[in-house]
């Protein structure tokens, strides 16, 4: 079987996935039943100085649903641990004592001065943990306090708080990064330049979901008021993939330690974020929707398609999709490709139809008898169809062969990639005449 064996910044672990700082490694007990469960590691829910953390007595979570019921997002309003601090080390230590073999991570939130900083990472230090992980990232209660995303969203913050962090500890130093910012990149290059090991990202994006039309409130409603939260789950993957390849191919950050977070639910998504550079994954709403047990159906299932596509290690698909991630004007103008409609599998629904001839290119006829067929003089490739077609890969694009015509603007298909990078069209190549 394959090897899932991860060995992040000095962090070993059996496998890549983590349960992230969260609700579910609030305390002892959670912890020891994830591991149990196989996970190969955990970021131990916020720890912070402050006395006064005090959590709502009311809900906690809204949510986003799909048509399925189906939890697609989930608000949180929950702040860092509201339980003592020693307690929380003395379970750390136990846990990690009879656990060797797991990751443990501690997340910290104290304020922007460097005493509390180096009194909380020699705490910390002694629990026998194997690494820290700055929260610089929740979005909610901590950041109205000069913590949090309050922080992670000014440089200049993380690059001195990371300096800090890396004087006063043995243990390697992660950043956890928000995603309510405008470019990830300058946060990501600040941690680097704090010294930090890795980073590790998307923290949650401060949201609300819904309102109460008979209270008027946000939801999660307490006593009439809502507030804004976090929001996580698998609404926010295409955000910190996003997020993840522009650290991953950033000139000044490339092969930065990255640890992915934001919306893992299955082993593929895990993959994905692996193929763009991360070399652990941290996890949080899939294991508040399923339970601790979903990891079993990870592992197997990224143990069987490694070993289907021949992977030994992680190390032979890790990073692999970065050199694919480009801006907009270097993509190939000269690709062409039409939508395919396989009669057997069409249902006859019409969505396809509907989709196209009201908001797209009028690239679908429909016959009397309800046969739907692509227009290929009118058809861009938009792939509008192919998302919104209930019946998997029964609508399909395929790309037309060099040589060929396209009926639609009547030019020749032109050869490969290459023609494209000195193709007159091409911005890029204009720019350097």
């Amino acid at each position: 079987m394959a090897d899932l064996r991860t060995d992040f910044v000095g962090i070993k672990s059996p496998n890549p996935f983590w349960l992230a700082s969260a609700p579910p490694t609030d305390k002892e007990y959670n912890v020891r039943r994830a591991f149990e469960a196989g996970w190969g590691g955990v970021v131990w829910k916020t720890l912070g100085l402050d006395p006064h953390v005090v959590n709502v007595n009311g809900p906690r979570y809204g949510a986003v649903w799909g048509a399925d019921r189906r939890l697609l997002g989930l608000n949180n309003i929950e702040l860092i641990t509201d339980r003592p601090l020693e307690t929380n080390l003395q379970e750390i230590k136990a846990v990690k004592r009879d656990y060797p073999d797991r990751a443990m991570v501690v997340s910290l939130m104290v304020p922007c001065e460097e005493a509390p900083w180096k009194f909380i990472l020699e705490r910390v230090e002694d629990t026998g943990a194997d690494a820290v992980e700055l929260n610089f990232g929740c979005p909610h209660g901590m950041s109205e306090r000069g913590m949090g995303s309050a922080v992670g969203q000014v440089p200049e913050y993380i690059e001195m708080v990371a300096r800090w962090c890396k004087a006063n500890t043995r243990m390697p130093v992660i950043v956890k990064l928000t995603p309510n910012i405008t470019d990830i990149r300058y946060p990501a290059r600040a941690a680097h330049a704090g010294g930090a090991d890795a980073v590790s990202l998307i923290n949650t994006v401060s949201s609300i979901t819904s309102v109460n039309l008979d209270t008027f409130s946000p939801e999660p409603s307490i006593d009439g008021k809502g507030s804004h939260g976090g929001y996580c789950g698998p609404a926010v993957k295409p955000i910190a993939l996003n997020m993840v390849a522009e650290i991953a191919r950033d000139a000044e950050t490339r092969g930065m330690p990255i640890s992915g977070i934001g919306g893992v639910t299955t082993w593929r998504d895990a993959a994905e974020f692996i193929a763009l550079g991360c070399g652990s994954v941290q996890v949080c709403t899939a294991a508040m929707t399923y339970g601790f047990k979903i990891v079993e159906e990870m592992i197997s299932g990224l143990s069987e398609w490694m070993d289907e596509k021949g992977y030994e290690s992680l190390a032979d698909f890790q990073g692999r999709a970065v050199p694919n991630v480009t801006d907009w004007q270097y993509l190939n103008l000269n690709y062409v490709a039409k939508a395919k409609i396989n009669q057997d599998l069409c249902i006859k629904c019409g969505r396809c139809y509907a989709a196209c001839e009201d908001t797209s290119h009028q690239a679908i006829s429909m016959s009397a008898d309800r046969t739907f067929e692509v227009i290929d003089e009118e058809c861009v490739a938009c792939n509008l169809c192919v998302n919104v077609c209930p019946v998997e890969d029964c609508i399909t694009m395929e790309e037309m062969p060099a040589g060929a015509t396209d009926p639609r603007t009547g030019r020749v298909v032109e050869d490969t990639y290459a023609n494209w990078t000195t193709h007159p069209n091409n911005p890029s190549a204009k720019a350097a005449e």
